[in-house]
């Protein structure tokens, strides 16, 4: 069987010139990075203002399992099945960042016949945004240091600095420093740490921004650390938002690529939906509604995460209105949910997926809370039995959600064209989106009612340090934003072994911040880490490169 990169080598795309010309995008609206990607100006967005926005689709999933989801995978197979039957569409997705690539994860380019292209370039540098990002904050880091270092105007506590170090990899030994080494010329001593570049709020305010305009006043508002009085620094103080924001000019025009069929495909950011808010940008998005009349977009893991977030922060900050939802779901991820070892999920076990199948119900039912149309999507595999996907069937048909069988990763468009012509269908139904609580609630309201209607807590635990954040946050005004819970993606409660649909817990929160440049406030629970670690046998041992420059091992 073709690996990804194999059938990557073997497709013959288009310039993206002609990609950008089928848009009806003009030369003066495009700048092009190399022959087949670009980045899209903003005078497209301003000339498109006015234009009526497609249909948004979004896609999600049951939560991960190891034996994989292909949730990337069947957003671009039902963008190019979508194409297929006609439509005019355009396909929303996040960048991958370098530390899954290499770590253990992999890319986010989709896999067999349902890829985006150049898979290469955008498994890793692509277009730089990461790079930028990742100068962006760095340099706000180094602001801070400095301005202790010469003389400290502000009164920085520099045991209540905010903001750590990052970088587009995962390297847990970096979880943990101490800068300033090395006598006085070195800067004044103190604890600090990295977070992976997609964890950072940088990055998160990237991809919430509308404009330069708006990212600069984000970046600004930004809480960096608390004076020795208490009383907070904003990045505004240390006028660190100007630069910050000239290192980030090009990052935020989103960019354009293509599936392999050539189906349009604009990447745009990266935030982890386990760490951060999983979604790419409002800016991508917006766009992708303008330039087609369908937009397929994702929402990082579970539905618990990415697609709660996606409701509840993107959308309520975009003015977004999602027509259909489409939860993505394979057999061995049920099996694994109903107690089945990862070595023995292609035997036919229909005791297991029936009770594995809590997880699928549980989605299904968090889906309709924000009052929209829902379809099942299952990514066949090939030990998949007929009697297995009729099981899938007649359960979705008792939660009354629709169900399609999706083949894109061996069949392309082919193999999505029964998941799109049912995608259509939803779109086309009434829908009543809401998000799932109002704004006027409190921190710890808000928390209550995510973890009792979407991950099925009995209450929340807070620590005391939790309890002291809280108060400091709600004394900043931060209480009336939208919350972003830090959670394990493998389990619907915030423990990664509760598999199926756990009851009898309680959500613990360790600690919470503000991201105030962002618009939400963090709230941290289990072990989720913002620096990733490598795995015993990283991805990267499996990569390399030969005379010719041909990439090999990247999946």
């Amino acid at each position: 069987m073709l690996s990804d990169i194999d059938i990557a080598h073997a497709a013959k795309i288009k310039p993206i010139k002609e990609i950008a010309s089928a848009l009806g995008i003009t030369e003066d609206e495009i700048e092009y990075y190399g022959k087949y990607k670009a980045k899209l100006s903003q005078s497209l967005f301003d000339r498109l203002a006015d234009k009526p926005s497609g249909k948004l689709i979004l896609v999600t999933a049951v939560n991960p399992t190891p034996a994989g989801e292909g949730k990337t995978t069947t957003t671009i197979g039902l963008g190019d099945a979508l194409k297929k039957l006609g439509k005019n569409v355009v396909i929303a997705l996040r960048e991958p960042s370098l530390g899954p690539v290499f770590g253990i994860k992999g890319g986010a380019a989709g896999g067999g016949y349902a890829q985006v292209m150049p898979m290469e370039d955008i498994n890793l540098h692509f277009t730089g945004d990461m790079h930028a990002l990742t100068a962006a904050n760095n340099l706000l880091c180094a602001m801070i240091d400095n301005h202790i270092h010469q003389g400290n105007a502000l009164g920085i506590d520099p045991r209540r600095v905010l903001v750590k170090r990052a970088m587009d990899m995962n390297d847990r030994a970096l979880r943990n420093i101490v800068v300033g080494l090395g006598g006085k010329v070195n800067g004044f001593p103190r604890e600090d740490g990295f977070n992976i570049t997609v964890a950072s709020e940088v990055m998160a305010i990237l991809c919430l921004a509308s404009d330069i305009k708006d990212l600069k006043k984000r970046l600004g508002s930004m809480l960096i650390a608390y004076r020795y009085d208490g009383s907070p620094v904003y990045c505004r103080d240390l006028k660190a938002d100007g630069a910050m924001a000239v290192l980030l000019k090009d990052a935020i025009n989103p960019n354009l690529v293509q599936t392999l069929e050539g189906t349009p495909a604009l990447m745009h950011g990266g935030p982890f939906a386990n760490i951060a808010h999983g979604c790419n940008s409002i800016r991508a998005t917006k766009l992708s509604l303008k330039l087609g009349d369908y937009c397929v977009t994702e929402a990082g893991f579970g539905s618990d995460l990415g697609a709660e977030k996606f409701f509840d922060i993107k959308c309520r900050v975009a003015g977004l209105k999602p027509s259909a939802v489409v939860i993505v779901a394979t057999i061995r991820a049920l099996k694994y949910n109903g107690g089945v070892s990862k070595e023995n999920l292609s035997e036919e076990n229909i005791a297991a997926l029936e009770k594995g199948s809590v997880n699928l119900r549980a989605h299904i039912a968090n889906m309709r809370k924000y009052g929209l149309p829902v379809v099942v999507a299952i990514n066949r595999f090939g030990s998949d039995t007929q009697r297995e996907i009729d099981t899938v069937k007649r359960i979705c048909s008792e939660e009354k959600a629709e169900f399609a069988v999706s083949e894109v990763f061996a069949k392309g468009s082919e193999g999505g064209l029964e998941l799109a012509q049912k995608v259509l269908e939803a779109a086309e139904k009434p829908s009543d989106f809401k998000p799932l609580y109002p704004l006027d609630l409190s921190i710890k309201e808000k928390v209550d009612v995510i973890a009792k209607e979407i991950y099925g807590a009995d209450g929340v635990d807070y620590s005391d340090k939790a309890k002291k954040s809280i108060a400091e946050i709600e004394a900043l005004g931060g209480g009336k934003l939208p919350v972003c819970i830090a959670k394990t993606q493998y389990s619907l409660s915030d423990n990664p072994k509760l598999l199926g649909r756990p009851t009898g817990f309680r959500l613990t929160v360790r600690d919470v911040s503000l991201s105030a440049g962002a618009g939400f406030t963090v709230v941290y629970t289990g072990d989720i880490m913002t620096m990733p670690g490598l795995p015993k046998k990283p991805a990267a041992e499996n990569i390399d490169i030969d005379e010719n420059g041909v990439i090999s091992g990247l999946f």
